[in-house]
């Protein structure tokens, strides 16, 4: 029996865990990067061990470093979590040559799906149905389009979809790199294109007496091949091929003799009603939650059951019931390329969750998170912050009662995917189940509304609390003057633009010059409005000094930086700057000092949380300065490249 379980993991999925230990009386330890000593996982830990660095590769994928840790605390058996090394081999038979039990499939068997170039031959031979293996030479016109994918990862790192066969070795070579950065191992393999595919995939838990089937999850709506919605069971799935997805996943498990919980994941082809291997994941899925809800299990407990080798006892399995939907919260903007946010979160609200919450009583809504206000959020990981689930007796009232529970949160500090969950959840297309791969690349990300309440909220705000800090002629309104020459002003930052809002005062109180707008009431955080023949109330989170404020509303969540009004000419950077989006590494650069660019063409790369961005010129000209190189950190607003445009003299040129 397991007595001391190490989890070689971080953030939500290490607190999920954690829970089950808990609940089961198993002692718990963390592992934790510096840069995650704060985090509530290693709080909520019976013990944790510090892994020194930063970094993925210094902290949490040193297997060495972690087995050492797992030993020196005495764990007795460790969980991997996903991601990282849950599905290496070496690392798992590491572990167990330690003495250890490895919660996970034997290593032979994640070697088996380790590579999907391997994985589709061994599948192909069991008579599970596959998609054709292609290459540069061998792919042709018919083929196309085509998708460059992977062998060793998944999560959209190293994934590429090809629509000309002229373009397909760069997009190797980037894939390739793209892998080699995230997991490793730069094998790519080529293989056709579904284009309006649903990603469909089957848990199973295989243990001692055969392979036990926990229905299906559609996870087909992403972005950047990423999931960000998934659902138990898949709507308007005919019921015969539910049934032949389950065998299959069967099939597969067998074919490798499989143990402890996994998941296969096939490609479905509504249009033909046909299905195809994709890969086996070889440990929990992310997505894991709505199947617990579903079907009344706790898949952690399964996992343990299995390692310890005791069988499946028949009444922990519930009865199937109901739906269940998960989101995928990550901090990043999606009208800016779904560009990942770091930061400080000052506040997680998400009312009607509780994080202890209750597996086998299917609660309403579940949190699955790995942050909590005042956390902060890394470059160096994921983006995903935290998953929330909502279980109701039919799809309609789960979609409802999730997105009313994501409209009403109140997550500041760092930007997040919030509203366009709620879209999604509230589209009429998903609602009918109307779901496919390529639900975001129809729908794409809205494009910011710019909420001008949400400015005139803030301002109201901001210009109320400085009146309150004076600390002489307090009974005098604020922004009063005997002479009216012009209204004040603050400016707004909201994204990349800049706001100007213009306010004056006077006995009445603050009004606004250029907007037909009228303070009806107000409270200590918040103001109601009339605005455009509109009346919207406004939460405002005020930062102390006024230079931020986070805004929510019905219409959604703004975040508001305020521009100071004198800026330090040391801090003006010259015209034609390319700022660093956000903190990360520079992985390529594409141009030498000097060159001659495009508008669009790319000048460098640049890496953060898992993910490879490409910064471009914005207009054609010459690239006067490059003061990176290959491997440096950089910091969100660093000068990466100066591209100064044919008719604008380099700053320092010689005058005419």
């Amino acid at each position: 029996m397991i007595s001391r379980l190490l989890v070689a993991n971080r953030g939500e999925i290490a607190r999920r865990v954690f829970a089950t230990c808990r609940r089961l009386g198993i002692e718990t330890v963390a592992v934790h990067s510096d840069a995650d000593a704060g985090l509530p996982f290693v709080r909520e830990a019976d013990a944790a061990v510090r892994l020194p660095g930063n970094s993925p590769a210094e902290t949490y994928l040193d297997a060495a470093l972690v087995l050492e840790a797992a030993l020196g605390a005495g764990a007795d058996a460790l969980h991997p979590g996903y991601g990282f090394l849950s599905e290496s081999a070496d690392f798992a038979r590491a572990v167990i040559e330690a003495g250890m039990v490895w919660v996970g499939p034997a290593p032979e068997s994640i070697e088996q799906m380790g590579s999907k170039v391997e994985s589709k031959k061994l599948m192909d031979a069991a008579g599970v149905p596959v998609l054709a293996s292609l290459t540069a030479e061998t792919a042709t016109e018919a083929d196309l389009p085509l998708l460059v994918k992977a062998s060793a990862g998944g999560g959209g790192r190293g994934m590429r979809i090809v629509r000309a066969l002229d373009e397909l070795p760069a997009e190797i070579e980037r894939a390739s790199a793209e892998a080699t950065s995230a997991f490793g191992d730069g094998t790519v393999f080529v293989e056709p294109y579904v284009e309006r595919g649903r990603h469909v995939e089957v848990q199973v838990v295989g243990h001692q007496h055969g392979v036990l089937v926990l229905g299906e999850r559609d996870c087909s709506i992403q972005r950047r091949h990423q999931k960000v919605v998934e659902e138990t069971p898949a709507p308007r799935l005919p019921e015969a091929t539910r049934t032949a997805l389950h065998d299959a996943a069967r099939a597969a498990a067998k074919a490798i003799d499989y143990r402890g919980a996994g998941t296969v994941e096939f490609l479905y082809d509504a249009g033909s009603d046909r299905f195809f291997f994709l890969e086996m994941n070889t440990r929990l899925q992310v997505e894991h939650p709505v199947t617990e809800l579903v079907h009344g299990v706790d898949l952690v407990e399964l996992q343990l059951a299995v390692a310890e080798g005791r069988p499946l006892d028949p009444r922990a399995i519930g009865e199937t019931y109901g739906h269940a939907i998960e989101v995928r919260l990550y901090g990043e903007d999606p009208a800016a390329g779904w560009q990942p946010q770091s930061g400080r979160l000052t506040l997680v609200d998400i009312p009607g969750v509780d994080a202890e919450f209750d597996l086998l009583n299917r609660p309403g809504l579940r949190l699955d998170s790995g942050v909590e206000s005042g956390s902060e959020v890394s470059t160096h990981y994921d983006a995903m912050l935290a998953k929330v689930i909502a279980w109701a007796p039919t799809r309609a009232l789960a979609a409802r009662r999730l997105a009313d529970a994501l409209a009403k949160a109140r997550i500041h500090g760092v930007l997040t995917n919030r509203d366009l969950l709620v879209g999604i959840l509230r589209d009429e297309a998903f609602l009918a189940g109307e779901v496919s791969t390529q639900f975001l690349v129809d729908r794409p990300a809205p494009a910011p509304t710019y909420d001008v309440g949400a400015r005139l909220a803030a301002t109201y705000l901001v210009v109320r609390a400085a009146a309150a800090r004076r600390t002489v002629q307090q009974g005098i309104p604020a922004g009063w003057r005997n002479v009216r020459s012009r209204p004040s002003e603050v400016v707004w930052r909201e994204g990349e633009h800049e706001h100007e809002v213009a306010w004056c005062g006077g006995r009445d109180g603050l009004w606004f010059p250029m907007a037909d707008a009228e303070v009806l009431a107000e409270g200590p955080d918040w103001v109601r409005l009339r605005f455009e023949k509109e009346t919207t109330t406004y939460r405002v989170a005020l930062a102390a000094d006024g230079s931020s404020a986070d805004v929510d509303s019905p219409r959604g969540h703004v975040r508001l930086v305020r521009v100071p009004r004198f800026v330090d000419p040391a801090d003006a950077v010259a015209s034609g700057s390319l700022l660093a989006p956000m903190p990360g590494t520079v992985v390529r650069l594409a141009v030498e000092a000097g060159a001659r660019v495009a508008a669009g063409q790319p000048v460098l790369v640049l890496e953060a949380m898992k993910m490879q961005h490409t910064v471009a010129a914005p207009v054609a000209g010459t690239v006067t300065e490059l003061p990176v190189s290959t491997g440096q950190q950089v910091a969100a607003g660093d000068v990466l490249a100066v591209v100064a445009t044919d008719h604008q003299e380099p700053e320092g040129g010689e005058e005419s």
